[in-house]
């Protein structure tokens, strides 16, 4: 038979085709892990898995829960990750300077005017009785931050300097965001930055009183970002190229679904689904009722918030400033996937 001359090459082919599919019969897809914490400013990244973006790409994302994102760079920087988000800080950089090549390249949250989710808390009783009016009267105060030496450091020092202080003059007490909650009961601490869901559950038991939103202290302020490791951008470029397509489309859908502050805009009711499905919150009105974060639609970050955070790293010696904001950033990504998906327009309907 005919075939059988060319038997060996047949072979070879169907072999390295074979090679090439999946068992359901498609492409395999490309597989990447993507670490998260599990909450709301992971969005996206949920969105992106639930609507198939991931899959429409040819990829196969691994989500993987972490306590914070600082526990994210380890496995990042040796490629155990590809992904990670979280709020910047002084590690990144510190990292950077020690050959640990990890990159910034998209958003994730920020605190855009109206969507302040995170906020500066007052104890209620240090409130009631004027001891702590304004940011002015924080000198000596036990304010809460959810970890040393991150970007939410950072934040609290610019609001600070609006009232003539600075991040020197209080007593930082590191607690995870739900210990906030304790704390103010057992009045362990004086005030905290905090953030959504935990700012709206400590409002509504009355132990603290909100003084301010982020979004007021530093409007767009680049709260957490994405992460791309060096691995991953080296050994998989088209898979870091086709991730970010997938993921921008995630923050538009959520931006479609945001309304006022809220996630109450046209997509909300899926948004509020798969949030109730990805995340630690499981009560869909809590979603519905807390401030929500904002996220640019085309991906980009706010490069001056970044700085704000670096030169508060330098200036209170946690870096020694030879590692640049720009050595540790990389926006080939989400401009390449904001060309190939075209303008962004808000939607007004459902979709």
């Amino acid at each position: 038979m005919p075939i059988m001359q060319h038997s060996p090459m047949w072979i070879a082919a169907a072999v390295a085709l074979l090679a090439a599919l999946g068992t359901s019969g498609g492409l395999r897809a490309q597989e990447l892990t993507v670490g998260t914490t599990g909450s709301s400013s992971d969005a996206p990244f949920f969105i992106a898995d639930k609507k198939g973006y991931f899959a429409d790409e040819g990829l196969k994302v691994k989500l993987i829960r972490f306590d914070s994102g600082s526990k994210m760079v380890p496995p990042l920087g040796t490629g155990e990750l590809d992904v990670a988000s979280g709020a910047t800080s002084s590690g990144l950089y510190n990292a950077a300077k020690r050959g640990v090549s990890i990159k910034i390249v998209a958003d994730k949250a920020r605190s855009a005017k109206g969507y302040g989710f995170q906020a500066i808390l007052v104890r209620k009783d240090l409130a009631d009785s004027g001891k702590v009016k304004s940011l002015s009267d924080f000198k000596g105060l036990k304010v809460a931050l959810s970890a040393i030496a991150n970007s939410e450091s950072a934040i609290m020092d610019v609001a600070l300097k609006r009232g003539g202080l600075s991040f020197a003059d209080i007593e930082p007490v590191y607690l995870g965001f739900p210990e906030h909650t304790p704390a103010f009961l057992n009045r362990a601490i004086d005030a905290s930055l905090t953030v959504e869901p935990t700012t709206s559950q400590i409002l509504k038991m009355g132990s603290a009183v909100k003084l301010i939103g982020s979004d007021e202290v530093f409007p767009d302020y680049q709260t957490a970002v994405t992460f791309y490791g060096a691995e991953f951008i080296k050994n998989k470029p088209d898979g870091a190229r086709k991730f970010m397509k997938a993921l921008v489309r995630g923050m538009r859908y959520y931006n479609d679904a945001l309304k006022d502050g809220k996630i109450a805009g046209p997509n909300a009711d899926d948004v509020v689904a798969i949030l109730v499905e990805y995340s630690h919150i499981k009560d869909p009105a809590v979603h519905r009722a807390i401030i929500s974060h904002a996220v640019d639609p085309d991906g980009y970050v706010n490069v001056d918030a970044l700085k704000v955070a670096w030169t508060f790293f330098k200036d209170t010696k946690q870096i020694d400033g030879s590692v640049p904001v720009e050595a540790v950033l990389d926006l080939s990504f989400v401009k390449d996937a904001a060309a190939a998906l075209g303008p962004y327009v808000k939607k007004t309907t459902a979709h």
